[in-house]
């Protein structure tokens, strides 16, 4: 908001006495993911001071009324990034429905393009459900800061990554938010992040196709979207639900990913199709574009996913995936 937290009249309550400084921060949302970082600021600032032996802080809420006249007339004063962010192509990874996999796509896939020598980022759209921190093995609360922005977290690969869950203190914490705090959130990971230069930036977007899609699809240079969805005729409808949407707002779709197709037993070879029949090729010719690949069931992927290794997992199966993504940037 380019104000401080006086100023906002988060501090209320503040009281002296003995080395002992005691305050409530009325918080603009009783659920605020950035609360613990407030608090540690706060404290910070005031242990500093010779004066000051222990600050106890407790928190409140503002009214409708106090966050309506707060984040009503807050101006952004933050520095322009121009300067520092140079971004070749922004692609989304959507499926419409949930479960699907998407996050795991959207990982592998930066894995691909970082072990080609590209310079690889990842903005986790999935305000409510993020999963990228996780599968990166990047702690909570790890977000750091600078003058001109917020600064992402990065891999052992040199991945850039941004995602509501480095803000939060334990990555189980629930971000309890309604529509335009989360579109607001998604405009900020994109505007105010010091990506640096990038050769690919990865949306992992969050399921639907309501308020978060739209924002990201209106609000950030897509230069296109891959499509994830599950042999399930379920989810294909939901997919082509996204695939329709895109569609409608000239969107360009570079490919379709159908993941857990299918089972490879270990022992005969044989291919066990445990979620019926792909549906893959039907998504493919609506939204007029490839079938990328259509991905096994393979524990060993969810083994390092779980354990935050997502980077050591086998990134062969994508080839045609990336080539698809390297010819569309050329094209």
């Amino acid at each position: 908001l380019g104000r401080n937290i006086v100023e906002l009249t988060m501090v209320r309550d503040l009281k002296f006495k003995d080395g002992l400084v005691s305050m409530t921060l009325a918080l603009t949302v009783p659920t605020c993911p950035m609360r613990e970082r407030i608090a540690s600021d706060a404290r910070a600032a005031l242990t500093a001071l010779p004066e000051v032996k222990r600050v106890d802080i407790t928190f409140g809420a503002m009214t409708d009324q106090e966050r309506a006249r707060v984040l009503g007339g807050a101006q952004p004063n933050l520095p322009k990034l121009n300067d520092f962010n140079e971004i070749k192509q922004v692609i989304a990874i959507m499926s419409g429905k949930g479960g699907v996999g998407k996050s795991s796509v959207t990982a592998r896939l930066a894995v691909a393009l970082a072990r080609k020598g590209y310079h690889v980022g990842v903005l986790d759209a999935d305000i409510t459900g993020p999963s990228i921190p996780k599968l990166f093995g990047l702690a909570a609360g790890g977000l750091r800061s600078a003058v001109q922005g917020m600064l992402p977290a990065q891999t052992d690969l040199g991945i850039k990554v941004m995602s509501i869950n480095l803000l939060v203190k334990e990555d189980d914490a629930p971000v309890i938010w309604r529509g335009p705090m989360i579109t607001s959130a998604i405009r900020q990971f994109w505007g105010e992040t010091l990506w640096g230069k990038l050769d690919y930036l990865l949306v992992d977007m969050p399921p639907g196709t309501s308020d978060a899609a739209i924002t990201v699809v209106q609000n950030l240079p897509l230069n296109g979207v891959i499509l994830v969805s599950t042999p399930q005729d379920l989810a294909s409808m939901v997919v082509r639900k996204a695939v329709n949407m895109l569609l409608g707002l000239k969107i360009a779709i570079i490919g379709v990913v159908e993941n857990m197709s299918y089972f490879r037993c270990p022992d005969t070879g044989n291919l066990h199709y445990i979620f019926g029949p792909s549906h893959a090729e039907d998504i493919a010719r609506l939204a007029g574009a490839p079938l990328s690949v259509c991905l096994p069931i393979d524990p060993q992927v969810a083994i390092y996913c779980d354990q935050g290794q997502a980077e050591l997992v086998n990134t062969e199966e994508l080839g045609e995936l990336v080539n698809q993504v390297e010819t569309f940037k050329k094209a």
